[in-house]
């Protein structure tokens, strides 16, 4: 089984993630840009119960983050935890979107990620999906 993991900046919160992802994006949109600081973010989604972490977190809207340095690093829920792979030890990873989110909201400059899906904004559900969270 691949395992994965990552430190933030300062080294205080480490993670891992075993197994395959379930999907991995890049989201374009307002939120994202803003708590990253940058055009988008590029993320992992895992079974919750294939994550672990240690170390002193904060959160805010369930965007967890560390306590010291303030690198954003984590959601987890009781289904699935969304992990920020820019913090992972292995750079660069072999990880490929499969999905950008928010095209919409995508920087004139950058080019689409080729073999991936691109959503307008959110990928559309299957029904038996709750959203995770408000995006604009």
């Amino acid at each position: 089984m691949t395992a994965l993991s990552g430190k933030c900046l300062c080294g205080r919160v480490a993670l891992s993630v075993r197994g395959e992802p379930i999907r991995v994006g890049i989201c374009h949109c307002m939120d994202c840009r803003k708590e990253s600081g940058s055009a988008f973010t590029f993320y992992g989604i895992w079974p919750a119960e294939q994550f672990e972490y240690s170390g002193e977190i904060s959160d805010f809207q369930g965007r967890c983050f560390c306590s010291h340095c303030g690198s954003r690093v984590f959601s987890v829920d009781a289904r699935e935890a969304e992990v920020k792979l820019g913090i992972l030890s292995q750079a660069p990873t072999t990880l490929k979107p499969s999905y950008e989110l928010w095209v919409k909201r995508r920087e004139p400059w950058l080019r689409p990620v080729e073999g991936a899906a691109q959503y307008q904004e959110d990928r559309e559900r299957t029904g038996d999906e709750e959203p995770s969270d408000t995006r604009y």
